[in-house]
């Protein structure tokens, strides 16, 4: 599949409005429908396609061309039933990626099982990301599917004044210091004789437990 493949954005909640947006504004060719007529006219100035179509019916699909696409977003969420629905009938026009936004664990079940490619919850990420930089340790927190993460934060008293390679962070810690911002400069690749200092920021990566641990440490 093209990395440049128009994109089928359904749904123009906050949630679809955003991907549509930012997708026309990597100069993504977008069409984004919505079956109301009102959130359509108010994303018509920000997304360059923007059509009126109930996703619920088929031939509404096929009409707009649907079956031409080789990626579709499936951004209606609260709407269960017409969540799975839309994406049913996506997977019976032979889309072959399907992203789709669940509320839920067994809402995102029943999206896999319908055929959906990706199944998204971007309401638990947020929730769980805002838990880690409420707790003031991290200033940027991301989480993949296999218990994978990068958090943003200051480095610990024992990091500092030090190459990375003798401060022992990997083999003492089992996270890994991938990246430096130093204040006014931009951000740089760690490498082993990197020295950070009290005024750096660090990018670190490893599983959540880890990443947790070695948040937890003197500042």
């Amino acid at each position: 599949m093209r990395s440049d493949a128009p994109v089928l954005v359904i749904g123009l909640g906050r949630f679809g409005a955003a991907c549509a947006g930012e997708l026309d504004r990597l100069d993504r060719e977008v069409l984004a429908i919505d079956d109301s007529a009102e959130l359509v006219q108010k994303w018509s100035d920000r997304v360059t396609h923007t059509v009126q179509a109930d996703a619920r019916n088929i031939d509404a699909l096929r009409q707009i061309g649907a079956q031409d696409f080789q990626v579709a977003v499936v951004a209606v969420g609260s709407l269960i039933e017409a969540s799975v629905l839309i994406t049913a009938n996506l997977v019976d026009l032979k889309v072959p990626q399907i992203w789709a936004k669940a509320v839920s664990q067994s809402h995102g079940k029943i999206l896999a099982r319908v055929g959906a490619n990706h199944v998204i919850y971007p309401e638990r990420e947020a929730g769980e990301r805002v838990a880690h930089l409420v707790s003031g340790r991290m200033l940027d927190f991301i989480r993949f599917d296999d218990d994978f993460v990068l958090a943003k934060l200051y480095p610990p008293k024992f990091l500092r004044g030090v190459a990375l390679s003798a401060s022992g962070v990997r083999t003492k810690f089992n996270v890994t210091v991938v990246g430096v911002k130093s204040p006014g400069k931009p951000f740089r690749y760690a490498e082993a004789d990197t020295v950070v200092t009290a005024h750096d920021l660090v990018i670190v990566s490893g599983t959540n437990g880890d990443v947790e641990r070695f948040a937890a440490l003197e500042r």
